[in-house]
């Protein structure tokens, strides 16, 4: 069974979005009900989050604060030992296919990333979840394939529209 955490920021996230409060909240719920319907397709899935998402047949885990990186970190240590995607919930075109395709991608031992257009990180495959490390943000695509040669494990990038095409990469590309 594939495992799968999705971090997401609650409803204040996106603010990259050039919409009112309501509509943000609205399109930030819409895309954490598809990932996570996407992830229970393929396994048991976990949302980690300070808000607890109504309706979701996710475990919901709560996010105590620190970002994106912490919040996974303690996801990880909730759900236990083993190989995990973690797949960001501000994916709208994710597709079964695409959580197939990490989890088949990810080295044994080893790191799966798949990286947006502006080298953030949109998902990762890892054969173990003591292979995390904090290292979301900006280029953060290249510091996870860092950190993976730094403790001696195989990293693979993944790319596949439904993983790299994130929210802010698509919104982008109707406003140029």
């Amino acid at each position: 069974m594939i495992r799968v955490v999705v971090p997401y920021a609650g409803l204040g996230g996106k603010t990259r979005l050039a919409l009112g409060s309501s509509e943000r909240e609205k399109v930030s719920l819409a895309m954490l009900a598809g990932v996570v319907s996407v992830a229970l397709e393929v396994g048991r899935a976990w949302v980690v989050s300070p808000d607890k998402p109504e309706g979701s047949d996710a475990t919901w885990i709560p996010d105590s604060g620190g970002g994106q990186g912490t919040a996974v970190a303690a996801a990880l240590l909730e759900i236990g030992p083993g190989p995990v995607l973690v797949v960001n919930a501000d994916l709208p075109s994710l597709a079964t296919d695409d959580l197939l395709a990490l989890e088949a991608a990810t080295p044994e031992p080893g790191i799966a990333i798949a990286a947006a257009a502006d080298g953030t990180t949109n998902a990762l495959g890892l054969s173990a979840t003591t292979l995390f490390a904090p290292l979301y943000g900006k280029e953060s695509a290249a510091r996870f394939r860092a950190h993976a040669e730094r403790v001696g494990v195989a990293a693979v990038d993944v790319a596949r529209p439904g993983l790299q095409n994130d929210v802010d990469t698509l919104a982008d590309l109707v406003n140029a």
